[in-house]
């Protein structure tokens, strides 16, 4: 039913989003993150029910130095460790995370839901700031986790509590 409101929910009415002078375009949909407590039987499923080969699993240690900064609800001195592996999807990847026990964005989220989509990441070039920058106006935390790697940077924006999912910012690949 269109619209409908269990007597269990109740209605945001509170909060007026306006649309963004840079959008998020479908086309700049780049990535779904998945963390999981176990990346090795999760890659191995995700790749049988794909019907590709099981993806190739890395750690990336996350840390700010003086040339990267890494960021995690404002604070950068909480390095951690994230098993990861990708799985090519085309356009999009999907992307499978499993955190150290070490504060993060990851480990806040697997503690609170279990398994489940962390962040859904776009694209958007040189619109970074600018995407930011609204998003900030909207009211969502924009500084969720900040990394800065060669070539680019990502910005995970907390808005789990609207839209479901957190949002991965990247100004490229």
């Amino acid at each position: 039913m269109k619209g409908y409101i269990s007597s269990r929910q109740e209605a945001d009415t509170t909060t007026t989003y306006k649309p963004l002078t840079t959008p998020l375009k479908k086309d700049q949909f780049i990535q779904v993150t998945i963390v999981v407590r176990d990346i090795r039987k999760a890659a191995k499923a995700w790749a049988t029910l794909l019907g590709v080969p099981e993806p190739e699993i890395w750690v990336n240690h996350l840390e700010s130095n003086g040339e990267y900064p890494y960021t995690y609800r404002g604070n950068d001195n909480m390095p951690c460790d994230l098993q990861m592996c990708v799985i090519e999807m085309g356009s999009w990847v999907l992307e499978l995370h499993q955190i150290d026990e070490n504060p993060s964005t990851f480990r806040e989220f697997i503690n609170k839901h279990g398994n489940g989509v962390h962040h859904l990441g776009f694209e958007v070039g040189d619109a970074r700031d600018e995407v930011i920058r609204e998003l900030k106006e909207m009211g969502f935390d924009t500084e969720r986790t900040i990394g800065i790697y060669p070539g680019s940077s990502w910005t995970i924006v907390d808005s789990e509590d609207v839209l479901g999912v957190n949002l991965n910012i990247k100004p490229k690949r």
